[in-house]
């Protein structure tokens, strides 16, 4: 049991070395992604599926929780996955390794700005001339509906309309999303 529990350690500590890469936050071409052990890219991003999620400080439930998330709907990227077991990082870049039955393929994402302050501006149409539906505050978690062409389209309590991707922590660069 020790030796496998050795084995466990270091095989965790060799996937985290050899998966460490600069700019894994913004992913600009399809040549980045690789297959994970369940066969969906990675990295991708995905959101929390329970209000009282574990993170692990290794991929098995002997491995101490570091912190527990308290919010469902969090966006979260997966940055390496292991058996049953994913990686995760959040907005703020906290890593750390939660189970996958508790994360859900629901697109969510963290409004951006770079001041507390500003606020974000929500559009009726993917068009900056178009009437403003609504601000949002930085970190504000929006449902993402669809994305194309640089905008958006997000719901949330109390707003619905479109967003420039550039002001969300949740999906990637130019990424489509449908």
């Amino acid at each position: 049991m020790a030796f496998r529990r050795v084995l466990e350690v270091a095989w965790c500590a060799a996937a985290m070395l050899a998966s460490v890469q600069p700019g894994l936050a913004a992913r600009d071409t399809s040549k980045d992604v690789q297959l994970g052990a369940s066969g969906l890219p990675v990295p991708r991003y995905v959101s929390l599926k329970s209000d009282h999620v574990n993170v692990r400080a290794g991929p098995t439930k002997d491995n101490d929780v570091a912190w527990v998330y308290t919010k469902s709907g969090l966006p979260v990227e997966i940055t390496a996955e292991y058996e049953n077991w994913r990686r995760v990082r959040d907005s703020e870049g906290a890593e750390g390794w939660v189970y996958h039955s508790l994360l859900s393929g629901r697109r969510t994402a963290v409004v951006t700005m770079k001041t507390k302050d500003d606020l974000a501006a929500i559009y009726d149409s993917a068009d900056p001339k178009s009437p403003v539906a609504a601000r949002l505050q930085a970190g504000v978690v929006a449902q993402v509906k669809r994305c194309k062409d640089g905008w958006c389209r997000v719901i949330g309590a109390g707003f619905d309309g479109w967003i420039e991707q550039q002001r969300l922590w949740g999906v990637y660069a130019d990424e489509k999303v449908d």
